[in-house]
């Protein structure tokens, strides 16, 4: 298992944590989504080959900003 946490602007409540957790598990090979509008981070799960740029893109194309992996990592 891959995992890769983004940095996200934007999310402001837990609806908006739905709308990335819902849109992103749709990219084949994820496994486990869950985003946190407090933290502005999302965490996803999923096969090795799973593409942080078609993740990245899933999420800015539903209206947030993406800023890169988490600075913790």
């Amino acid at each position: 298992m891959k995992e890769i946490i983004l940095k996200v602007n934007g999310m402001v409540c837990e609806g908006c944590e739905k709308r990335v957790q819902n849109s992103v598990k749709t990219i084949k090979g994820i496994k486990k989504v869950v985003a946190n509008h407090k933290a502005g981070t999302v965490m996803v799960m999923g096969k090795e080959e799973i593409d942080e740029k078609e993740i990245s893109e899933k999420i800015i194309n539903i209206g947030f900003d993406v800023i890169g992996k988490d600075s913790l990592l």
